[in-house]
């Protein structure tokens, strides 16, 4: 069978089916790694913290300064064992030797493994893969000191690797299940997608279109008579060889308004009536035809209409003379020449008309525009801020505010200390509390200027609006809201922006501006603290 005659169904389910495939196969593989490296950690971490807990118990310390430690130590860590659900609790002395093995015939033998030297001579407490008498195994491993603080031994807690593996292979079975799920709900969804498609193509596949495309084109080309079809907004969407070359057309028209291309042209009467109109004639390019038109309906609407046409200059030619065909000619030539000055003066009234000031407002927002996105985007290089800036200027277009940025703004990528959320938090609550102050001034205005010359980043906002009322320490009260106050119901939410500087080390500054209005200046250092280095937002 060939591969053109394949269904759309078959085609869009195996399309289907191989992206859930690929999609699939990508998720498990990172599934699995993931799963891999969370169950590492916590069994390793499980393991770290039973080792730690055995090697400071008293019980532990004070077995070793009997004579014979395996007979404290074997059972209280067969006991801890299967507590902890560990595959192995091993105590030796500070020699390696064994004091407590789940094999008790192994008492006495040296630990294998050879990752003690850690726990043994730098007293740390870690973990570690080795291979032991039970094979590959994640170990946790600490030291044993005395009431002095001396190493008198290590315990070592382990996970067999397999057992690890074990796991890990459970959890991917469930997502095994899920993928079946999820084949069989594409497929499903696959097959419904199909034959609504089909429903839209008639029930025909693809391949019948392109036959009966082709089809519809040799008719086109057979046929004597000029057809051309236009859409429900009066554009052009077919026309064949023949009314090509009636109506001297070289160039593609399709899609283009049909009064564009033929100007007498009353097809678009139709799209109002809806009724055909059979054997009418038309002068068109100078000549006469016999006109039929025929309106297109789907679903009870009209959706176009088709015309065919047929030059009469012939028909014309055997019933009349020469002359009357030259006298009829010529009528048409004055008519079409009067027509066209008609044409030209509409041309000329639009021109004169609305079109000038449509163009200059067109020019005026394209400069301000241009103006305002090359500091956003060529200035401000961080994405964050590029994003809360273009989502400000949205905002205050619609509550009639002027948002300019700076021109002399210069921002690079900001510190990973800086996290979206805290950035998203200062910027966004200053920039809406100033477009809420300025809102109700006689020109409104707020101003955005950044700076990240120096070893702070700066930002500053500014306002026209009627000032701050209240002092600082009024405002940074939490819970406290200018917008209840007679002052254009202002509101600022101080409390969440200082918080916010304040954990990033920064320092937050307002004041009422001279000439009227508040401004906010945010300074936030590039290098973080200590105390913040390793906050993860």
């Amino acid at each position: 069978m060939k591969m053109m005659n394949v269904t759309i169904q078959t085609k869009i389910i195996l399309l289907v089916l191989t992206l859930i495939t690929l999609v699939i196969i990508a998720l498990s593989g990172f599934f699995a790694y993931l799963e891999s490296e969370e169950i590492e950690d916590t069994l390793g971490d499980k393991a770290l913290s039973t080792a730690t807990y055995i090697a400071s118990a008293p019980t532990v310390r004070d077995a070793f300064q009997t004579d014979n430690p395996s007979e404290v130590l074997q059972p209280y860590a067969e006991r801890v064992r299967e507590q902890s659900g560990a595959e192995f609790v091993v105590i030796g002395n500070e020699s390696g030797i064994r004091y407590a093995h789940p094999d008790e015939w192994k008492i006495g033998e040296e630990m294998v493994g050879g990752d003690n030297h850690r726990a043994l001579t730098n007293g740390e407490s870690y973990v570690s893969q080795a291979e032991g008498t039970l094979g590959p195994s994640l170990r946790g491993k600490a030291p044993i000191r005395d009431n002095m603080g001396n190493i008198i031994g290590v315990v070592s807690v382990g996970f067999l690797i397999e057992d690890l593996h074990a796991v890990i292979l459970e959890r991917l079975s469930l997502l095994g299940l899920l993928a079946l799920a999820a084949v069989f709900i594409g497929t499903l969804g696959a097959v419904v997608l199909s034959k609504s498609i089909r429903k839209d193509m008639y029930g025909l596949e693809p391949y019948q279109i392109a036959h009966l495309f082709r089809e519809r084109q040799a008719i086109l080309s057979a046929i004597r008579e000029g057809i051309i079809a236009i859409d429900k907004d009066g554009c052009l969407t077919l026309i064949n060889h023949s009314a090509r070359t009636m109506l001297d057309l070289s160039e593609p028209v399709e899609s283009r308004p049909i009064k564009e291309i033929l100007p007498d042209s009353v097809m678009e009467r139709v799209l109002e009536h809806g009724r055909p109109e059979y054997n009418q004639e038309l002068p068109l390019q100078g000549k006469i035809f016999i006109v039929n038109r025929e309106p297109i309906f789907d679903n009870n609407q009209i959706v176009g209409v088709v015309s065919t046409f047929r030059d009469k200059t012939e028909m014309m030619e055997m019933a009349n003379t020469l002359s009357d065909i030259k006298r009829y000619s010529d009528d048409l030539r004055s008519q079409n020449h009067e027509y066209t000055n008609k044409l030209y003066a509409l041309s000329g009234y639009l021109h004169l008309g609305q079109t000038k000031e449509a163009i200059q407002l067109i020019e005026e927002e394209t400069i301000s525009q241009k103006k305002q996105t090359e500091v956003l985007f060529s200035q401000i290089k961080d994405t964050t801020v590029q994003a809360i800036l273009a989502g400000k200027s949205g905002r205050a277009s619609e509550m009639k505010v002027a948002f300019d940025v700076d021109q002399a703004s210069h921002l690079e990528p900001l510190p990973a200390h800086m996290s979206q959320t805290k950035i998203i938090s200062i910027l966004g609550n200053v920039i809406d509390n100033a477009l809420d102050a300025a809102k109700n001034s006689l020109n409104p205005k707020v101003t955005f200027f950044v700076t990240d010359i120096g070893n702070d980043v700066v930002f500053e906002i500014s306002d026209n609006g009627p000032g701050l009322p209240y002092d600082a320490d009024i405002l940074m009260e939490k819970g406290f809201s200018t917008k209840q106050s007679i002052h254009h119901k202002r509101g600022y939410g101080l409390t969440i922006v200082g918080d916010t500087v304040s954990n990033l080390d920064g320092m937050l500054e307002f004041d009422n501006k001279l000439e009227g209005g508040a401004f906010f200046s945010i300074y936030l250092p590039k290098k973080p603290s200590s105390h913040q280095g390793g906050e993860v937002s």
